[in-house]
């Protein structure tokens, strides 16, 4: 399962975030220490906003907060935020072959592995694993 970019930005925002949730942190904070543009960031932000994970704040004491659940919100929580959902992809050249169809379907299998393991594992897991 390869993630984009935004995926993997939503990850490491809700992580950090979630890390102490009564801690808030700009969005310029963010993009510095994940080496992206603010630009980048901000639709990533509003995402996560609008699925009630965290809140952002502007003026002075501004920012953006974690407001999940971190025992509850798992990372495919977050994946399924910026992922195509599984079987809304369009065809491949090539998958409609015998030997296409086998392949998707290896394939099919190792992204439903990858799946339940994002679901097994919550942003509090996560965040007690040792860096």
């Amino acid at each position: 399962m390869k993630l984009q970019t935004a995926t993997r930005l939503g990850l490491y925002a809700v992580l950090e975030l979630a890390r102490d949730p009564a801690r808030t942190l700009s969005s310029a904070d963010l993009a510095e220490s994940f080496g992206v543009s603010t630009h980048s960031l901000a639709k990533v932000l509003r995402t996560l906003s609008a699925a009630g994970l965290v809140q952002g704040g502007r003026g002075a004491s501004g920012g953006y907060r974690f407001t999940g659940n971190r025992r509850r919100i798992t990372l495919m929580d977050i994946v399924a935020l910026f992922e195509p959902a599984p079987g809304s992809r369009a065809a491949e050249p090539g998958e409609e072959t015998e030997i296409g169809a086998a392949l998707q379907r290896v394939l099919t299998e190792i992204d439903e592995i990858a799946e339940a393991t994002l679901r097994s594992v919550s942003l509090e897991t996560m965040l007690r694993r040792p860096t």
